[in-house]
């Protein structure tokens, strides 16, 4: 008789490249108890467990039910095969929202704590997700405050920094002092704030919006712009802002932001938000990233480009950029330790480009729906792929950058047009 082989060995292997904390107590029992049954080589072990956490997070058909589905099959390479065959094909289908309930996020019990950093690091410095195998507009990024307080599901910020705490810096004041002594006055420079935290949310907290729009009428050179997914915009409407400060929205559909964006404004929140700033002559863009491919995305997106097209007129919006859900391995990890329900996950994962999106096809395909969408602006605003390939931009715009170099120049140009346009 064959002697039964011990697996608790195994599993703490398995417990240094998956989060078996997350198991469920049922799936943990089958699997113990099947690995025993079938004698599961280490790599069957591994498949098994990040089908049973997958299909948990997305709130699909339970691993127990999966196995008993193809039980009666008896061979063990059968079943395995089914299960990720069945596995695989969720993948590649458009997400279902449709019944899914995401995890209720309580604001105050997700506080983060603010700290306030006194270090002597540098504040400006290039986009973090910049890589040389994507089009790339070269921005740079001043880290105004380290971390976020929103919890979208898909975030990378929440690989880089401690989730419990946001960290604000003493010296920015002086820092952004320094900063603009070193700039050249004969170039133009695009800043940004928003890729290490939402440029908003926090408000004017230790002065940051003051020093911000002090750095700016210092600077008229610099095209400073302010990102969010948040409707905090008191600062913005009560004071006066330079022209050079223009403030963007990360947008996406309502059944995006419902189940992957907590603790953020919603659709109406954000729009409502950039309304009042255009009201107010300050210039507006949105970024609608990531697009996420879920059933009845098509329909969705269109009607969000439809409101967008209503309630704002061309010579408001400096700009619209689109990108896919894109993730680095260590987030990846880092979400499935979370457990948390999230269907964010639920795609096929191609690299590319040294990361993991949707297949190039099926990018095109989004991108061109969504900037089909926006037709009446496609000559008055300036539309661009966020961290894309450079093959992508020829089938969704028809022309494409041959370097990051020309990107960013032309839209530092179609800024400034907007930004000087009728004297604002």
């Amino acid at each position: 008789m064959r002697k039964k082989p011990d697996y608790s060995s195994k599993f703490e292997r398995l417990r240094a490249q998956l989060p078996l904390d997350s198991l469920c107590a049922s799936d943990w029992q089958l699997l113990e108890q099947m690995a025993h049954r079938y004698f599961f080589t280490f790599q069957e072990l591994k498949i098994l467990i990040e089908i049973a956490l997958d299909h948990n997070m997305w709130q699909e058909i339970p691993f127990t039910a999966l196995w008993a589905k193809y039980n009666s099959l008896e061979n063990k390479k059968q079943i395995i095969a089914n299960i990720t065959n069945d596995w695989n094909k969720l993948k590649s289908s458009p997400k279902d929202y449709s019944q899914f309930e995401p995890d209720k996020v309580d604001s105050r019990a997700k506080a983060p704590e603010i700290k306030w950093s006194d270090d002597n690091n540098t504040i400006l410095g290039k986009c973090p997700v910049a890589s040389l195998k994507t089009r790339c507009c070269n921005l740079l990024t001043l880290d105004a405050v380290k971390n976020c307080g929103h919890d979208c599901s898909y975030c990378c910020i929440q690989s880089f920094f401690h989730n419990d705490e946001i960290i604000f810096d003493k010296n920015f004041g002086k820092k952004l002092l320094n900063l603009s002594l070193s700039l050249d006055q004969d170039k133009t420079y695009h800043i940004g704030t928003g890729q290490s935290s939402d440029s908003l949310m926090h408000g004017n907290e230790g002065g940051i919006f003051d020093d911000l729009v002090k750095f700016a009428k210092k600077n008229p050179n610099v095209i400073l712009e302010l990102k969010s997914k948040s409707s905090n915009i008191e600062y913005f409407q009560k004071n006066n802002i330079p022209s050079n400060i223009i403030v963007t929205w990360s947008i996406n559909t309502e059944t995006i932001i419902k189940n992957e964006e907590h603790l953020t404004g919603t659709l109406c929140d954000r729009l409502d938000a950039a309304r009042k700033l255009a009201d107010k002559g300050i210039l507006i863009g949105f970024h609608v990233h990531p697009m996420v491919y879920y059933q009845g995305w098509e329909a969705e997106y269109t009607a969000m480009a439809e409101i967008i097209l209503k309630t704002f007129t061309p010579n408001e919006v400096a700009m619209i950029s689109m990108g896919t859900v894109t993730f680095i391995k260590p987030v990846i990890r880092k979400l499935k330790t979370r457990k948390i329900k999230s269907k964010i996950l639920q795609m096929p994962l191609i690299e590319t480009d040294g990361k993991l999106s949707y297949p190039q096809d099926l990018k095109i395909k989004m991108f061109k729906h969504l900037y089909n969408s926006f037709a009446p602006w496609h000559q008055s605003v300036f539309f661009f792929l966020c961290m894309e390939n450079n093959e992508l931009w020829e089938p969704v715009f028809g022309y494409q950058f041959e370097s990051n170099e020309v990107f960013e120049r032309e839209m530092s140009l179609k800024y400034l047009e907007k930004i000087y346009l009728d004297g604002r």
